[in-house]
């Protein structure tokens, strides 16, 4: 599964972007988006934000889980307190797709039942990794704009918190 991770500030403006792979059960954690969809993954982001302040008042949660879907990426969101956006793009392989759009449905159940983070992206399993994704990404974005030198809507350009983002992101993708 592939994954485009961007954090859009309260104007809108994108503070941080970020693209990886799965690492888990086998993954080496390199993004699998072709090149046509490189190019499209910040509009398909971005194009939810509409959808992101409508179920931002329906839901008094702070994670929204996946709140759109565009043909074969499914977009999940978390909300911060003061309505800074953590938004996650995934694709699930292509193997993995193809099995969910040409099952039946006894043969979707026992897929949607499957451990695997990238067989389902709707499943509990992979909501309750997304959740734990954006929870410690949470934690380290309160980190990172705790800093003296940062200020509301700056792009957050650390490194290190690139690197916790990535290891969030081995950890729980």
């Amino acid at each position: 599964m592939s994954y485009y991770f961007a954090i859009i500030g309260t104007q809108d403006n994108p503070l941080f972007e970020y693209e990886f792979g799965t690492s888990k059960q086998g993954g080496d954690g390199q993004p699998r988006f072709s090149d046509e969809s490189r190019h499209l993954n910040q509009f398909v982001l971005h194009s939810s934000l509409d959808i992101v302040e409508e179920v931002q008042w329906t839901n008094g949660q702070m994670y929204l889980k996946v709140i759109d879907k565009f043909f074969n990426n499914y977009i999940s969101c978390f909300m911060t307190g003061g309505n800074v956006k953590f938004l996650l793009l995934h694709q699930p392989t292509t193997a993995a797709s193809a099995a969910l759009s040409s099952s039946s449905s006894s043969t979707a159940t026992s897929t949607r039942g499957s451990t695997s983070v990238a067989a389902n992206p709707t499943s509990p399993q992979t909501e309750e990794a997304v959740k734990s994704f954006f929870l410690e990404v949470y934690e380290n974005y309160i980190k990172a704009i705790m800093s003296p030198f940062y200020r509301a809507n700056m792009e957050i350009r650390s490194p290190v918190f690139r690197s916790r983002v990535a290891a969030a992101g081995r950890k729980y993708l």
